[in-house]
């Protein structure tokens, strides 16, 4: 006994030595390289760990660095996934590839927010909005106002099987329910709705008043509006009996059995401060942050003074798997 108990300490001793000589965390980033890396070097700085960053590219739409941490299930090589929204944070948990963490930096962060068993926290969001031209006399303040005969043929929206237009369908589809969702998508076709390629290029066009308005991310908003661009950002269905704004929070996640358990931890809790959602805040990004007291960015409103769409994001995350077939027929049509 006492053999076996001599063999376990000095295995735990020499993990944690071996953990402590090797300075390198790894991390998979879906949230963009040139918003994210300022960070990383920053945490580098503050605590002497060398970050091995792991960047999606703007072609795999975030799925990139999740569908390799699904194939690294049985040998994983990250240590924390940095994800630019929380669905497929769900996927991954809900494919056991996670582990939980809850960082004392979270308690400020609201629950609705945060996975419950503490597999994801989110923070710094960004939520969609409605960009319309300044020219439009009658500007729309819903979602349904895609399917309003006078818009017909002069509105955009970035194709839903792509980015966060899928996330935001599929919390419609969790919220409305299959019924009121795919009719307002059949209303959106019959009113020759166009789709673009991304929530750039619909504000992109907008803002150069080739289509009246978008839902767009307010990122994409914010940088028109301070490129002083002709354009207006709504804050859709604020009304009673409305949905609200869907926000689209950053997550992040310990991965199961990472390789630097420790490290990984003290990088969630700097994320997760306050002073790294002020950093993103002032970022070009101008993404909202989710702890309270931290200042909205410039042209943003603050997420607590905005009506929020109730959403769980475990049921969106199953949505989104489930309206795949319907959407991508959608599409083709």
């Amino acid at each position: 006994m006492k053999n076996l108990i001599f063999f376990v300490l000095s295995f735990l001793s020499i993990a944690c030595t071996s953990e402590q000589q090797d300075k390198t965390l790894t991390v998979y980033v879906s949230e963009d390289q040139v918003f994210s890396e300022p960070l990383l070097k920053d945490f580098e700085k503050e605590t002497g760990i060398k970050v091995n960053a792991v960047y999606d590219t703007e072609e795999s739409k975030s799925t990139g660095v999740m569908n390799r941490l699904i194939a690294e299930k049985n040998n994983p090589q990250a240590d924390v996934y940095w994800a630019n929204e929380p669905i497929r944070a769900e996927v991954l948990r809900q494919k056991n590839l996670l582990t939980p963490y809850l960082s004392p930096n979270a308690k400020g962060i609201p629950q609705k927010f945060k996975e419950k068993n503490n597999y994801w926290t989110g923070f710094s969001a960004r939520i969609r909005v409605l960009i319309a031209a300044n020219t439009l006399k009658e500007k729309p303040d819903s979602i349904l106002d895609y399917t309003r005969s006078k818009y017909k043929a002069k509105t955009v929206i970035a194709n839903p099987l792509f980015g966060t237009t899928t996330a935001h369908v599929a919390a419609l589809f969790s919220v409305w329910g299959e019924t009121k969702t795919k009719h307002f998508l059949e209303k959106l076709k019959e009113n020759q709705t166009v789709l673009s390629t991304s929530n750039g290029e619909s504000a992109d066009f907008v803002a150069s008043k080739q289509y009246a308005f978008a839902l767009v991310d307010s990122d994409d908003a914010i940088s028109r509006f301070r490129q002083k661009q002709n354009i207006s950002i709504i804050y859709p269905d604020q009304k009673e009996g409305e949905v609200g704004v869907f926000v689209v929070p950053n997550a992040v996640m310990m991965i199961a059995n990472a390789p630097h358990p420790k490290m990984a931890q003290k990088f969630i809790d700097f994320l997760l401060s306050k002073e790294s959602e002020e950093k993103l805040a002032r970022a070009d990004c101008a993404q909202i942050p989710l702890h309270q007291g931290v200042t909205a960015p410039k042209g943003l409103k603050s997420i607590s003074t905005l009506k929020v769409m109730q959403v769980d994001y475990a049921s969106v995350a199953q949505k989104m798997v489930e309206s795949q077939k319907y959407l991508k027929d959608w599409v083709s049509q």
